[in-house]
């Protein structure tokens, strides 16, 4: 039951969408427009960095929140801040309030990964700038990402409950990037470096 209700707490702090919100401030449904999504790349591309800049850092927030939460509620679950962190991801993703038509994940994987261990996140988050940049391409981020931390959680808790959700995460991730993937090929995926240039590739 405790694994259930820390992951439900995470779920409902994922279905706070800023990029939705901000989107539905200025009159249009971010995604019905550039690239679809309903996170913080998206929302550089239509309404411009500093909107961008704050949804990443709002949904990196809402899941470091929920999982630090989350062990204040359950203190004897050791694996609470990573449900709590998953139960987020599923509910960026796939958001009860908007028709299960969230974003993608990467904001708050990064936050459920800060809140677990930020010398962690530091080391994570310092590989994934170089291979970022290395291929342009932010989708790689989260892909790659998503698998690491699985592993890395793994092999420094031995702990399988968290294990296995975040396995099912990554693989999630990895099926919500195909489109991605199609877009790299096709040449029309948008470049990490659009966020220093005029942000206006879709």
């Amino acid at each position: 039951m405790e694994y259930l209700l820390s992951t439900l707490l995470g779920y409902c702090f994922g279905n706070i969408n800023p990029a939705y919100i901000l989107s539905k401030l200025k009159g249009f449904d971010i995604r019905e427009r550039g690239s679809g999504n309903a996170g913080a790349s998206n929302v550089v591309i239509t309404l411009g960095k500093k909107a961008g800049a704050f949804t990443a850092l709002f949904d990196i927030a809402k899941a470091a929140v929920s999982s630090l939460l989350a062990t204040l509620i359950f203190p004897q679950l050791t694996s609470a801040k990573v449900m709590a962190g998953c139960g987020c991801i599923l509910g960026h993703i796939f958001p009860v309030v908007m028709q299960f038509r969230g974003g993608k994940g990467l904001a708050c994987l990064a936050g459920t990964i800060l809140a677990w261990n930020w010398k962690v996140f530091l080391v994570l988050l310092a590989i994934e700038i170089v291979l970022g940049l290395s291929v342009d391409y932010i989708c790689v981020v989260p892909m790659t990402g998503s698998v690491i931390f699985t592993i890395v959680y793994a092999l420094m808790t031995n702990e399988p409950v968290g294990t296995v959700l975040l396995a099912v995460i990554a693989v999630i991730i990895q099926f919500k990037h195909i489109i991605n993937l199609k877009r790299i090929r096709s040449g029309t995926e948008a470049h990490i470096s659009f966020l220093w240039n005029n942000g206006k590739k879709s």
